[in-house]
C-alpha cells in the first residue's frame, strides 16, 4: 500500500521534528526495539497505558511504521515508562478493535492517532520486569 501524502507529511514532521523533541523529555514513554537492517536501538516516543503487566498502545500506521516493521522481525522491546526501562515482548494485535482499544488509553495521545492514523494496529507490551 503507498502512502498518501498526509502520511509522508507526518511521518516526516514525527521523524524530524516532533520525535527528536518528545525523546528528551524525561516523563515521555518511550518504545525501544531493534533494527531489523542496522541491528541498533531505535526510539520512538508513543503513549499508551499499562495495565498490570501489560502496556497497551495503538500505532497510527500499523504495519507502514518502522518500528512495527522492526518488531516482526524482533519482538523483544524496552520500554521507558515514567523514567525507569523495563524489558518486554511486543504482541501485534490485528484482530483487536484499535478504536475501541483508544477509548480505554489516555485521550491525549489519541488526538493524534485519531487524526493522522489511516492503518490503526493494536500492541500489547508483555512487561517482563
Amino acid at each position: 500500500m503507498v502512502d498518501s501524502a498526509r502520511d509522508r507529511i507526518t511521518k516526516f514532521f514525527q521523524k524530524n521534528v516532533a520525535n527528536r523533541v518528545m525523546r528528551r523529555l524525561p516523563f515521555q514513554t518511550l518504545l525501544e526495539t531493534t533494527g531489523r537492517k542496522s541491528g541498533l536501538p531505535r526510539t520512538t516516543p508513543l503513549g499508551g497505558r499499562r495495565t498490570g503487566d501489560e502496556f497497551w498502545f495503538v500505532s497510527e500506521f500499523g504495519d507502514r511504521s518502522q518500528y512495527i516493521r522492526n518488531i516482526m522481525a524482533d519482538p523483544h522491546v524496552r520500554l521507558r515508562l515514567k523514567g525507569r526501562w523495563h524489558r518486554g515482548t511486543a504482541v501485534l494485535l490485528p484482530d483487536d478493535d484499535a478504536r475501541a482499544r483508544m477509548r480505554e488509553l489516555p485521550q491525549y495521545n489519541n488526538v493524534g492517532v485519531r487524526t493522522f492514523g489511516t492503518n490503526l494496529l493494536t500492541v500489547r507490551v508483555d512487561l517482563i520486569d
